[in-house]
């Protein structure tokens, strides 16, 4: 693995460790030979999935109160997509575990907004087997 070399002169000793980087959910990250990250990343909170959380709680508020009655009447007030209100809120449908690990920067590494916009499971303990298998 590692390789430890001299210089002539004895002063000087030059180690080399493979290692590769790797980019997930916007951050480097050094990986080790054997495919494993080199440490457990710190907590980080993704402001972009917890923004998208608030958006999508909002809205479902709106909607339930009858402020508005369609998803349209809200991209028409807010100046949004109608494709990218539907994909925002299905984010309400995540579990309070999922939700709670998000908003604290304990969800994995490999967990973006653009992964939760593809499909999940509706059920909470489907959802934990699908997005949480990495934590």
């Amino acid at each position: 693995m590692s390789q430890t070399k001299l210089s002539a002169d004895g002063k000087t000793m030059t180690v080399s460790i493979p290692m590769s980087f790797t980019v997930r959910g916007g951050r480097k990250l050094v990986v080790s030979p054997d495919g494993s990250d080199w440490k457990k990343p710190r907590h980080r909170i993704d402001n972009t999935m917890v923004k998208a959380l608030a958006r999508a709680f909002r809205w479902q508020r709106l909607l339930e109160s009858g402020q508005y009655a369609t998803i349209e009447e809200i991209a028409k007030a807010e100046k949004i997509n109608t494709s990218y209100i539907s994909r925002i809120l299905r984010l309400t449908l995540l579990s309070p575990e999922i939700v709670e690990k998000i908003l604290d920067g304990r969800q994995p590494t490999d967990m973006t907004l653009k992964s939760l916009q593809k499909s999940f499971p509706v059920d909470w303990e489907e959802q934990r087997e699908m997005l949480l298998t990495a934590d």
